[in-house]
């Protein structure tokens, strides 16, 4: 018999918080499971103008909802580890210097890229960035990931023009962006019905 139930509840709780959602690809059950998580996309939406849909389809893509998604290691002569590919870390699969920019741009130095509040708001900000540095509308989610993926400055050289594999990926946040905007079109209204959200 556990003789600290308490702190294992705490434990166990804090475990169940951060593991990925059961059903990826459907918004509705999501949301549904990860009950805070709607309010904190909603903010993000608010602000930055960028569509729910999008901003999920682009983290499901960066890292299936990993709240510690890491790139891969890499191994010198296939078996010396030699560090990772970068270093892109959390939710957003944002790097470094990446996510100082954000910080810096919007004042919150408490941000963590591990915490889904932080992680969504800083996809949000980083759409209307696109916006504004790229001319991409916040309603084409094929384009904005190539500005993610490839940083304005590349997708305005066009860097993603001969990488096939990277216009496939794209396609594909692209068309969950469109599955959930209309999964969430039949669910929005239940999390918005509750009195919480009427206050954002």
């Amino acid at each position: 018999m556990c003789r600290y139930p308490l702190l294992l509840s705490i434990v166990l709780l804090s475990a169940c918080a951060t593991t990925p959602p059961s059903k990826p690809l459907d918004i509705c059950e999501i949301f549904r499971e990860k009950d805070d998580w709607y309010g904190d996309a909603l903010k993000s939406e608010k602000r930055w103008g960028s569509p729910i849909s999008t901003m999920m389809a682009i983290m499901y893509q960066e890292s299936a909802y990993y709240h510690k998604a890491r790139p891969p290691k890499k191994y010198w002569l296939g078996f010396i580890p030699a560090g990772r590919i970068s270093d892109a870390y959390g939710y957003p699969q944002a790097k470094d210097a990446t996510w100082r920019w954000y910080k810096e741009k919007t004042n919150r130095w408490g941000a963590d890229r591990d915490d889904f509040g932080d992680a969504i708001d800083f996809i949000g900000w980083y759409n209307d960035m696109s916006r504004r540095q790229s001319r991409i509308s916040l309603d084409d989610p094929y384009h904005l990931y190539l500005a993610y993926h490839e940083g304005h400055g590349g997708f305005n050289r066009r860097t993603f023009r001969n990488k096939s594999w990277l216009k496939r990926v794209a396609t594909r946040v692209a068309s969950r962006s469109a599955t959930y905007a209309r999964q969430l079109e039949g669910c929005r209204k239940e999390f918005e019905g509750n009195w919480f959200f009427r206050l954002f």
